[in-house]
């Protein structure tokens, strides 16, 4: 099986690697977008260090709010398995990515067992908040979640009306099933708020703290951050332990430099700032719009050359092809997977060490 082409013609991985260690090493803006595991974040961020290149996630919007809430503002956060076993009411704060909704079925069927004794309840209480278009999880035995909604208000303004009528505010307009939700977190041992910063705008993020804040003035209430991306979010964390920022860093002037706005990728490119694209991800490559002729280069889970790629070499899914670590927002924390499907396709770590041979003859990428 082919797995290294230079532009449409198949080659050796060797070969390939160096032909893109090469365009690193010519590029005067290299841009890298990451959606691996822990060893191809860092792989890849060694690699930026030494050719001047920013980084960030694929899908950078929705991290970078998830990151900007804990830089800029602050959070006060729960690990999941206390969510479980303490949240007495959960509350959903907006629509979730598809993969946290088996977790909140779980919430929903089960019974904290450290606050249900002091309670005396039998089941969660559970409310969404949103507008009167907000999809809610599917929950058990046919239970819906309420919904705090101010009709089609954004995400943002009910948070803010939740929170004002909670300190007994005015409003212009009252948010739905509030005094159901006011009872339920006067009689709640530990509320928990889910959230994530996938469809949630960064001000309502903030909002949200506000109200967790205001509930802690006379109880305990807490937040439990689902991420709109596991494998953006780990990323996120080995970026913060090597260089001590986030993702969206760049090390253009040797050395690394935390500015969200000026290394947001995709902003980068649409500005036609960047003259070289690194994509790391297993799933296929979407080439994006660009105003220069920039080269790309794709490593991804691929049969075939990416279209327009002046170099591809395939590499395998983490935890699939082979082992892996990656976050879990079932933890909260990293954790070790094991390949379920193992094949001979490379990590993406092993490929970013091999470009890495062939640009510089420094100290070896981390293992």
């Amino acid at each position: 099986m082919a797995v290294a082409w230079i532009g449409n013609r198949e080659t050796l991985v060797e070969r390939a690697a160096a032909h893109a260690a090469a365009l690193l090493g010519s590029s005067r803006c290299p841009v890298f977008s990451l959606d691996t595991d822990i060893h191809g974040t860092r792989a890849a961020i060694a690699l930026a260090e030494r050719v001047g290149a920013a980084y960030d996630h694929a899908d950078g919007a929705a991290v970078a709010r998830e990151a900007a809430l804990f830089t800029d503002k602050g959070a006060m956060t729960v690990a999941p398995g206390e969510t479980r076993r303490r949240a007495d009411v959960v509350v959903i704060v907006g629509e979730l990515p598809k993969i946290h909704h088996q977790f909140i079925g779980e919430l929903a069927e089960t019974v904290p067992d450290l606050s249900a004794p002091l309670s005396g309840r039998n089941q969660r209480e559970i409310f969404v908040v949103g507008s009167n278009e907000t999809t809610a999880p599917r929950l058990s035995n046919g239970r819906t979640a309420t919904l705090l909604s101010c009709g089609g208000a954004s995400l943002g303004a009910t948070l803010a009306a939740l929170r004002a009528q909670w300190r007994g505010r005015q409003t212009s307009q009252p948010v739905s099933n509030f005094g159901d939700f006011a009872k339920a977190l006067e009689a709640a041992h530990f509320p928990v708020f889910l959230f994530s910063g996938d469809a949630t705008e960064g001000l309502a993020l903030e909002m949200l703290q506000g109200l967790i804040t205001d509930l802690n003035r006379k109880s305990r209430a807490s937040g439990l951050h689902l991420p709109a991306s596991e494998n953006g979010w780990g990323s996120a964390l080995a970026s913060t332990w090597m260089t001590g920022f986030p993702l969206r860093t760049g090390f253009a002037r040797g050395f690394p430099e935390f500015d969200p706005w000026r290394y947001d990728v995709a902003r980068m490119i649409a500005a036609g700032e960047a003259d070289l694209h690194l994509t790391i991800s297993s799933s296929i490559v979407q080439p994006q719009k660009k105003r220069n002729r920039m080269a790309l280069i794709a490593l991804a889970k691929t049969q075939q050359p990416v279209a327009g790629a002046a170099v591809t070499i395939a590499i395998g899914e983490a935890g699939v092809d082979h082992q892996a670590v990656v976050y879990s927002s079932r933890s909260g924390s990293l954790r070790s997977v094991d390949a379920r499907a193992a094949s001979e396709l490379p990590s993406a770590a092993t490929v970013i060490r091999l470009v890495a041979s062939h640009v510089s003859a420094e100290t070896a990428l981390p293992c």
